[in-house]
């Protein structure tokens, strides 16, 4: 069906004849591929599709090099690529994301646009493949080694230059903040029950670390996802490649990109599985659970702010209610949360999809692509947000957590090096009981003087380790 206000011109491919739009830089296969796979409206991201400019020119490098294509056609080429590698032709990759499982539409959208926009460049006319797609930008090349190789640098690329980026943020404010609040003390909690003292700093401390820890567990896919696929061809065993082609065209990669990409260890493995992705978008999972937690307990300690934890502060980003005057939400943390759920559903399909696949090829590769470079992206923008919109804002409630860690009950925890556990716990009840603190009750009864009450029960020095019994 054509659009009766679009002007058209006739596009071939085996099949026959195609109404491609005039101004249209992809061909027939690209239009069969639009016309096929009407099914989401989900088209691949930049990255990828600048992953793919960066494939195609690195190919046409190395065949240049190994004298398999003209110069002159070449240098087209690798102009017309690199205006995909920048972003000039993103609106020419309409191909939905539910298409052919190898992603031979998207290869070939890319080597239509390519060698269209090259033959423009050669001085021809838009659709006479004056540069052909197959015969020249595709040259020594298959959809099952160039999408594999595709998702390979763009998810690279996601890794190095937005998720770590962004991690770093988060982890940097989370720093500041366990420095800054390294002196307020306040009550524990485990089980969601009082427990024995803390520093404020500490429990951000350990959040530093658990996204430090993030950045670590994701850093250590790196290499694997370095390995490339190009040079395969079909199943691997790279038909109608020049033997050196592999090698070339993935240190072309790597100079494009100043990343560590290498050819693959086994075309064969690199072609029929996809555990590299799998591998690595599981350490994505994990990271957004990290963050789920940390939100979380943020969301919890700046509970109130007269009749929850109160702990925390929260930053006042926008009004939390269209009914209640006043009310402000953790808005920030709450969008982590939602980052999370969609990251474990992304990993659901990423992991189903890298499973699968028979023999000699993965067919889940563009659904792969996209839920990985999806949870990149959500992991990069909102770790970045939560730091600097949320985290780096919050203020400690001092006087708040020493009231709370006076009244605490587990403070009579400190109590049993001296007195003995049985005459603590007794001690805790009484002091629950008859609404008195630990210290009144435990001087009172005669267990300590007062003295020795405020040596023991000194709330700073619970959040310390002590050597017990040990002379002064």
């Amino acid at each position: 069906m054509t659009d009766e206000d679009t002007e058209y011109r006739i596009e071939r491919d085996s099949l026959g004849e195609m109404e491609v739009p005039a101004d249209a830089y992809w061909g027939a296969q690209t239009q069969r591929a639009v016309g096929n796979f009407p099914v989401s409206g989900l088209t691949f991201q930049r990255r990828f599709i600048r992953a793919l400019g960066i494939v195609k020119k690195a190919a046409a490098e190395a065949n240049l090099e190994l004298g398999l294509l003209e110069e002159d056609k070449t240098d087209a080429i690798l102009e017309a690529a690199t205006e995909v590698i920048d972003g000039e032709h993103d609106d020419q990759f309409p191909v939905d994301i539910f298409q052919t499982g190898s992603g031979t539409s998207s290869n070939m959208n890319a080597n239509e646009v390519i060698a269209n926009r090259a033959t423009e460049i050669y001085g021809g006319k838009i659709g006479t493949r004056e540069i052909h797609p197959n015969d020249h930008v595709n040259y020594g090349q298959s959809s099952n080694d160039v999408v594999p190789t595709a998702m390979h640098v763009a998810a690279l690329e996601a890794v190095e230059k937005d998720v770590i980026p962004g991690l770093e943020v988060l982890a940097g404010e989370l720093a500041a903040k366990k420095k800054a609040f390294d002196d307020v003390v306040k009550t524990g909690r485990t089980h969601l029950q009082d427990a024995t003292p803390v520093r404020l700093g500490q429990e951000f401390g350990g959040y530093r670390t658990q996204i430090e820890k993030g950045i670590e567990r994701v850093e250590a896919t790196t290499d694997r996802l370095g390995e490339l696929a190009l040079g395969g061809t079909a199943t691997g065993t790279g038909l109608n490649t020049h033997p050196e082609f592999p090698e070339l065209a993935a240190e072309n990669i790597a100079a494009e990109t100043g990343l560590q990409f290498r050819e693959a260890d086994n075309h064969f493995e690199a072609q029929a599985a996809h555990d590299a992705v799998s591998e690595a978008h599981g350490a994505l999972r994990t990271v957004a659970g990290s963050m789920n937690k940390i939100a979380n307990d943020l969301r919890l300690l700046a509970s109130g702010p007269r009749n929850g934890l109160g702990e925390i502060e929260q930053p006042e980003n926008q009004p939390g209610s269209s009914i209640m005057p006043g009310k402000i939400n953790p808005v920030v943390a709450e969008s982590v949360n939602q980052v999370h759920k969609q990251v474990i559903g992304n990993d659901a399909t990423v992991s189903a999809g890298a499973a699968r696949g028979e023999i000699d090829l993965n067919l889940y590769k563009p659904v792969l692509a996209y839920n990985f470079l999806q949870s990149a992206s959500l992991i990069a923008n909102s770790a970045e947000t939560f730091g600097e919109c949320f985290v780096g804002k919050l203020e400690a409630n001092a006087d708040h957590c020493r009231k709370q860690v006076d009244q605490s009950m587990a403070l009579a925890t400190a109590l049993n090096p001296a007195i003995g556990y049985d005459a603590a716990s007794k001690v805790a009840k009484m002091a629950l009981a008859e609404g008195k603190t630990v210290r009144e009750v435990a001087v009172a009864e005669g267990y300590l003087t007062a003295d020795e009450a405020d040596e023991v029960l000194d709330p700073r020095a619970m959040t310390e380790r002590v050597i017990l019994g040990a002379d002064e």
